[in-house]
């Protein structure tokens, strides 16, 4: 299959390029020419499967071949090792729990599919160089991506991230890890981290000693796995006998991937009848769905720090399978919250439900109520576990939380980082003296 930029569909790549670059040469997004549509029998008998049989299934039609069975086989089985619970609250409506992998945060399945196709790649040219991953994080997305390419041969993995907006836990996941993970921290803000990433991919002299890749929701290998989910939502309704006629998912949204994951399986054939997009004050997707404007902004810093986006990554692709503003209206509701309402929704669900939202879930548990008709099902996807933030956590409803251990076993690692300004040349010095 072949996959075209959003910027020239004249531009094309076969899914090794598409994986291995990330980004088309003109800078736009790599998008499938065609999704399949699953046949109509698949769909009706997918409640007989496992997640990982389901899983694999719809990832080798997706994928149409360009990865061989057995590899890819092993890829899914490897990414999906870990339950994606669907639970009932007392509204009647469900919580999808993406963050039962080992970082806690539901990018974990994207990143590590990510990584095993990656290093399948690796292994049929043995005369690549180092494949060096640059990734900016707000949080969750470095400690995910870290953990995910930690060991692997031939791969450099260096996180940036903002001094002093990274809370201990989260740095911990990746500042503690060593071997093949740098961690680099930026005097500066999230939006200084992404520039940086963005400017060394197009930094001709970098480029040209170097092989850099990102593994942020930008590369398609992110969003393929993403896509499976929401299909995972849709069987176990279907084994708990629950009418799934008029499926409404709610997707916290920062920079769209998850919500583009959604689309593209709705595309082939899942039976959405709409998506809630919602987001917190770095609203710019949900500006654009209300006035028809796409209107990047500074990044501004939330107590949902995965959600702050200032320009929104994935918005292209969004378009380019949606076509038009109208369209993108007719299956997207658009949501947006500040911190108060954040912290009120916490409160209110954890007082009233006995169930603790972390506060990018919270957006989206909160959109839902409002949104959701009678005769609709409606998904909450839960995108981090609230230890996560547990300082904040414990702060908003007054209780202590309990830190999983997982999460505890990073805390017992040394601390070592990079730090450096936020000037481009600093990191690109950094980057040639490691090449």
């Amino acid at each position: 299959m072949l996959y075209h930029s959003t910027s020239n569909h004249q531009n094309t790549a076969r899914l090794e390029q598409v994986v291995i670059k990330g980004l088309a040469p003109d800078g736009g997004l790599y998008v499938p020419d065609s999704l399949p549509h699953l046949p109509k029998a698949f769909l009706r008998n997918m409640s007989a499967m496992t997640l990982q049989e389901m899983a694999y299934a719809i990832a080798a039609y997706t994928l149409n071949s360009d990865v061989p069975a057995d590899v890819l086989h092993d890829i899914v089985f490897d990414t999906f090792n870990f339950p994606i619970p669907l639970i009932s609250t007392s509204r009647g409506n469900y919580v999808l729990e993406l963050f039962h992998g080992p970082t806690m945060a539901f990018k974990d399945v994207g990143t590590r599919f990510m990584a095993r196709l990656l290093d399948y790649y690796r292994t049929r040219h043995p005369e690549w160089p180092t494949l060096n991953v640059l990734v900016p994080t707000s949080g969750d997305t470095g400690s995910a991506v870290a953990n995910s390419f930690l060991g692997l041969p031939g791969v450099h993995v260096y996180v940036l991230y903002p001094r002093d907006t990274i809370n201990r836990i989260q740095r911990a996941q990746f500042a503690t890890l060593g071997h093949n993970v740098t961690a680099v921290e930026v005097n500066g803000t999230f939006d200084d981290c992404k520039n940086l990433v963005e400017r060394a991919f197009k930094d001709d002299e970098l480029n040209s000693v170097m092989r850099l890749t990102s593994a942020t929701s930008i590369n398609y290998a992110r969003l393929v796995p993403q896509m499976l989910y929401y299909f995972w939502a849709y069987i176990q309704l279907e084994k708990m006998h629950v009418d799934a006629r008029n499926l409404v998912f709610a997707v916290p949204c920062s920079n769209l991937g998850n919500l583009t994951s959604g689309l593209m399986a709705q595309r082939m054939g899942l039976p959405v009848k709409r998506f809630i997009s919602v987001e917190n004050q770095n609203n710019i997707f949900y500006n654009y769905v209300k006035t028809g404007l796409f209107t990047p902004k500074p990044t501004q810093y939330s107590i949902a720090p995965a959600l702050d986006a200032g320009c929104p990554t994935n918005f292209d692709r969004i378009i380019e399978l949606l076509g038009s503003h109208d369209n993108v209206c007719r299956h997207i509701h658009a949501y947006s919250y500040n911190d108060d309402q954040i912290i009120e929704t916490i409160q209110h669900t954890y007082h009233d439900e006995r169930y603790l939202l972390d506060p990018h879930t919270a957006v989206a548990y909160r959109a839902l109520g409002e949104d959701l008709q009678p005769g609709e099902t409606g998904i909450v996807l839960a995108t981090a576990h609230p230890a996560k933030l547990k300082n904040l956590m414990e702060d908003i409803i007054g209780e202590s939380i309990a830190l999983p251990d997982q999460l505890a076993l990073f805390l017992d690692g040394k601390i070592n980082v990079t730090k450096m300004s936020n000037g481009f040349t600093a990191f690109k010095r950094l980057l040639l003296d490691n090449a």
